[in-house]
């Protein structure tokens, strides 16, 4: 009896790894196992699947191919890729094809799980997510989520404040750039110092770094 889990599509030929995670992600999930990529953009189509876990190398046909084949389709299905290529271009080629994400083996079932949460979440109505460490940051929605925890809510400033750094997480910003981009004219440099105590304080005292001498930066790199 399945209940009311998410249906899953699970395209994994590994005759090992592939019964695991299915006994291990149907705690959640009720899970189609099918190890042929051709067999797997089938029941795609067929039926309606609220998440799919993709093996890139498949028989059959390619799991990247099996994505391009969905969205042209116009199936929007969130779907992860797993691989053991770990490149730059591997990845981008997965994301371009059409994936939400993309996992490299060997991986942890925690953070399976975790990244399977955020691209539901992010084809729910919580938008597009940064990732920083291993929590997930919303901007549109103004939510976090942390891995143990749950859902945090941010303040608009907070949240303008934190979606700075992400967006340049290399980058040290000084309280005056800080204030400029995110404060009001009349606000002084110690509510900079304010607003990342409340965003530690919500989150993880991790999350934003001080660079002594020069102000801040995105932590959890």
């Amino acid at each position: 009896m399945t209940g009311d889990r998410p249906r899953m599509l699970l395209a994994e030929d590994d005759p090992q790894l592939g019964p695991l995670m299915a006994q291990v992600l149907e705690e959640v999930y009720d899970v189609a196992l099918i190890p042929d990529g051709a067999d797997a953009l089938a029941a795609a189509m067929e039926r309606m699947f609220d998440v799919a876990v993709i093996d890139r190398r498949l028989p059959g046909l390619d799991g990247l191919q099996i994505v391009q084949h969905l969205r042209r389709a116009g199936v929007r299905t969130p779907a992860l890729i797993l691989t053991a290529l770990d490149t730059v271009q591997d990845k981008v080629s997965g994301l371009d094809a059409g994936a939400n994400d993309y996992l490299v083996k060997p991986f942890d079932f925690d953070e399976l799980f975790a990244r399977l949460r955020a691209i539901r979440r992010a084809d729910d109505d919580e938008g597009p997510f940064v990732r920083i460490g291993t929590w997930e940051f919303y901007p549109e929605s103004r939510a976090i989520y942390s891995p143990y925890d749950g859902r945090a809510i941010l303040t608009d400033r907070e949240s303008d404040l934190l979606r700075l750094l992400a967006l340049h997480p290399r980058r040290t910003f000084s309280r005056g750039e800080i204030l400029a981009a995110v404060f009001d004219a009349t606000d002084t440099p110690g509510t900079v110092d304010t607003y990342v105590h409340y965003v530690r304080r919500k989150t993880d005292r991790d999350i934003i770094t001080t660079v002594r001498g020069r102000g801040y930066r995105l932590g959890m790199l």
